[in-house]
């Protein structure tokens, strides 16, 4: 199994992973274009893709899914909830709903989706496996259940979401509203949040972890690095960062 980002932020969000013959992006948060762009960039056609899994209808999560959908003929998944929130919906003829705490096999791929508290309709995020290793992808939550740290618990691999670092969206030019939903309940992680997390689950298998989804406004790569690496014991350059522009390339399992 490998993975990779298209990109990671507010601006849009994608991640591929495969394995096998089987190729399923998580999110589609950029249109066909630049999708096509971002793929080409890894080495992948659009035309080697198979599926889009949607965490939920926010738009930098969902709004290509639809348009990528019909164009490459994706199939879409989502869970019911996150179908009635989405301006499209049931009419897509290429979509496909889920039971938020059921697994399902796509392909190669087995999905674990779990649900996760955040300010959507009916928000999850994944574990993706393929019988022998797998990979956690948290990129929006308000905080940690412990059902999600179950489901995180002995993953090979993460994709963890160090949204913002607390002192400075404190600090920052949000206005009151805004940064309360971001640091509420139902909002994102900080980086301490993350560090928080590894800390309670098996860490013994993890052959990479990525800071994901980060602020540029509130947050920095050597923040989110610093407060991964403690709960690692492993130096901060260690730890990846998906970026907005960029993403990361792909790593392997």
């Amino acid at each position: 199994m490998r993975f990779a980002s298209l990109g990671s932020g507010s601006r849009g969000n994608c991640l591929l992973v495969e394995s096998g013959t089987t190729r399923i992006l998580i999110d589609a948060g950029f249109g066909p274009r630049e999708t096509t762009r971002r793929l080409e960039r890894l080495g992948i056609g659009v035309a080697d893709v198979d599926a889009v899994l949607v965490t939920h209808e926010h738009s930098d999560h969902i709004g290509g899914a639809y348009a990528c959908g019909r164009r490459f003929d994706w199939t879409v998944l989502m869970t019911a909830g996150t179908c009635a929130a989405s301006r499209h919906g049931a009419a897509e003829g290429n979509l496909r709903l889920f039971d938020s705490h059921q697994s399902f096999d796509f392909g190669d791929i087995c999905v674990q989706p779990f649900p996760v508290p955040h300010d959507a309709r009916e928000p999850v995020q994944f574990v993706l496996g393929d019988g022998a290793v797998c990979l956690g992808v948290l990129t929006d939550a308000g905080h940690v259940t412990a059902h999600m740290a179950v489901m995180l618990d002995g993953c090979d691999a993460l994709v963890l979401e160090c949204n913002h670092d607390r002192d400075m969206l404190a600090r920052g030019s949000y206005p009151d509203a805004l940064k309360r939903r971001i640091a509420g309940a139902q909002g994102h992680m900080d980086n301490d949040a993350a560090g928080n997390l590894l800390e309670r689950i098996d860490r013994t298998k993890l052959r990479h972890v990525i800071a994901a989804h980060l602020s540029e406004q509130n947050n920095t790569p050597a923040l989110a690095r610093d407060a991964l690496c403690g709960p690692l014991n492993c130096a901060p350059e260690w730890i990846g960062v998906a970026s907005q522009d960029a993403g990361f390339d792909w790593r392997e399992i």
